[in-house]
């Protein structure tokens, strides 16, 4: 498999370097030459000197054959021209732009590329940790491009302690993704009984999150039979 990377800072050489240890070629592009100094003499071999979003550029990288394309530059605009020229362009299946406007972030995603905000993301999560109250801890982790989904990461109450997960997702029309359990991470079985302490990561519909969320969080709320606890 042939992948194109735009951009050679610490994020692109790594990528670049992960690719060919993972037994794939790579193509490197960036404007500024002197940034090939992080690439090991076997990737340096493929980079390429240009702008990204330049038809010759990309092909001289190998474009045509290329199964993805990162756009990992330090410009919003930069990534996300390029990773439009690749997808619309030469079609290229896989597209991802680093982008650190979340606002671009969400408007590219409904287009149908696929954006990381590599520093929205870390801040929001050690916000999450620091101020959990301030930052709105169970804020949803994941929302689907047309926002009818999100992942939301919630404790449990005692009353759904040692109830199967298949009688929460029931119960409640959602489906647990996956489990926190004293820092280990569980895919559950339907059958899986609940335990005290669980941290439960949950995709439900966005329209149905504060109901879901008044019946799984610490405090009054209703059980698996539906009764206060």
């Amino acid at each position: 498999m042939h992948i194109v990377i735009l951009g050679c800072g610490r994020v692109g050489s790594t990528l670049a370097h992960t690719v060919q240890d993972m037994g794939h070629s790579v193509a490197v592009i960036d404007r500024d030459p002197g940034a090939f100094r992080r690439l090991r003499s076997s990737a340096a071999k493929s980079a390429v000197t240009g702008v990204g979003h330049d038809r010759d550029a990309l092909v001289r990288a190998g474009i045509e054959n290329a199964a993805a394309f990162a756009a990992v530059s330090s410009g919003d605009n930069s990534n996300i021209i390029a990773a439009r020229v690749a997808r619309e362009t030469f079609g290229v299946r896989h597209v991802v732009a680093r982008i650190y406007d979340p606002r671009r972030a969400e408007v590219y995603q409904r287009l149908g590329i696929a954006t990381v905000g590599t520093v929205r993301w870390t801040a929001d999560t050690i916000l999450r940790r620091l101020l959990p109250e301030a930052s709105g801890a169970d804020a949803p982790l994941w929302r689907d491009p047309s926002g009818t989904l999100v992942l939301t990461e919630v404790p449990l109450t005692e009353a759904w302690v040692g109830a199967p997960v298949q009688r929460l997702e029931t119960a409640l029309q959602l489906r647990v993704a996956y489990l926190d359990r004293s820092g280990e991470i569980v895919l559950p079985r339907g059958d899986e009984p609940l335990r005290s302490g669980d941290v439960v990561h949950v995709l439900l519909r966005a329209d149905a999150r504060d109901r879901v969320l008044e019946r799984l969080r610490p405090g009054p709320a209703a059980g698996p039979e539906g009764r206060s606890v």
